[in-house]
């Protein structure tokens, strides 16, 4: 089996869907379109600075992760936004879509390609611009556009209809979670972000974009605007702000928007190699992948599948939690994560996890959700000094994904 390198990896800016009627982000008024294929323009370009051997044309194909795959975002967003990237007519494309799944099943597939010998060279990227479409529009824009749709009579005994928000009550219930500890991880994620904006540590990985204001006048975007400062300038009063906020999932329950990602626009993409052909081109790896996990799980209690993918993920890469210098989980909410620590049995705090914030803080782009943390991942390894990584992600109906990392010369 050929080994698969990481060359490059980049994202967006992170911003704000403005969903509740709130101003709207800085995002938004930016195609999804053009926000991925400048994202795939800038990934490109930075391969090529590197590499003089490098030619466009030796892209075997771009994967996307993408959840609502309508207006903007359907007709293969894949294929699209590489033609305006200006990729070569040559370079294939094909848009994928399994839940919050989806951008790391991008990079997994792209990866398995290139271990098979279908390819040397492929893009994984993913996108989202949740500020243009709510959550499940796929399954209703077909309805409220007067078209014949037809359920299955057994549809909603299926669980994915069930409310993640309403999962994550259940996690935390099954776990013994308190609300404390579910809004101190949400507190902990956003001073981590913050930090991470601060010191610096986001230079060269947080890409510029140009979008358009409300005006329709072009700007430059150029940081996150979904982290939450106060949270480590005035922890206790970030803290005691939380506790106010009310749960839209359960009476009396836990889960809160101060716990929970935020809902928000952005892209991301990596560029993998066959580790030879890396290599031959002179490029230095960011990471080395070794090896993934896919399971399924209760499609109620859907936000723990991941366990099994990732003991999948751990064993195939012959080793242990323990092994592992940064762990991503997805903070689709804190509950899961927290029950993600009660089972690998590391600290609630564990430095390893999420180094620079996760979704709670940054936000959770669904369809893009799997690469930009993946990035994040790869670079905290090099930034760390650390080896190994492990990446975990929930998605609807209660499937699970995890991916394995190396970081490793040559």
């Amino acid at each position: 089996m050929r080994e698969v390198v990481v060359v490059e990896a980049i994202r967006s800016p992170i911003g704000k869907s403005g969903w509740g009627g709130k101003k709207q982000g800085m995002l938004s008024e930016t195609s999804a379109q053009d926000l991925l294929a400048q994202i795939l323009r800038t990934l490109t370009d930075r391969v090529k600075e590197k590499a003089a051997g490098f030619e466009e044309e030796m892209i075997e194909e771009v994967l996307v992760g993408c959840l609502t795959q309508i207006g903007e975002q359907g007709a293969n967003i894949a294929r699209i936004a590489s033609l305006i990237a200006g990729l070569p007519h040559e370079v294939s494309g094909s848009t994928v879509n399994r839940y919050c799944n989806a951008g790391l099943s991008a990079v997994n597939w792209a990866a398995q390609s290139i271990m098979t010998n279908a390819g040397d060279i492929m893009i994984a990227s993913g996108v989202e611009l949740m500020s243009h479409y709510g959550m499940g529009d796929d399954v209703t824009v077909a309805m409220e556009a007067g078209k014949k749709v037809v359920f299955s009579d057994r549809f909603g005994e299926t669980g994915m209809t069930t409310p993640q928000g309403l999962s994550a009550e259940m996690v935390a219930d099954k776990y013994g979670l308190t609300r404390e500890d579910m809004d101190r991880f949400g507190l902990w994620s956003n001073q981590k972000a913050v930090q991470a904006q601060r010191d610096g540590r986001l230079e060269g990985r947080v890409v510029p974009i140009l979008g358009k204001d409300a005006g329709g006048k072009e700007v430059r975007i150029t940081a996150d605007e979904t982290p939450r400062a106060a949270c480590l300038d005035d922890p206790e009063g970030a803290l005691a702000k939380m506790a106010t906020l009310t749960s839209r999932f359960k009476e009396e329950g836990m889960v809160t928007a101060g716990n929970s990602s935020q809902i928000v626009d952005g892209a991301a993409a990596v560029m993998l190699m066959e580790k030879n052909k890396a290599k031959e081109l002179g490029l230095k790896p960011l990471a080395t992948i070794r090896s993934f996990g896919n399971a399924g799980g209760d499609p109620l209690l859907m936000l723990l599948a991941p366990i099994p993918a990732a003991e999948k993920a751990l064993a195939r890469a012959g080793k242990g939690i323990a092994d592992m210098d940064v762990i991503e989980p997805n903070e689709a909410f804190a509950s899961p994560c927290l029950a993600f620590a009660r089972h690998f049995e590391y600290a609630d705090d564990d430095p390893r996890v999420n180094p620079s914030g996760g979704a709670i803080a940054l936000g959770h782009p669904i369809g893009a959700s799997g690469v930009i943390y993946f990035s994040e991942m790869c670079h905290e390894l090099n930034a760390r000094d650390g080896r190994w990584g492990l990446q975990l992600i929930c998605g609807g109906g209660g499937i699970g994904i995890a991916t394995v990392v190396e970081r490793q010369d040559y």
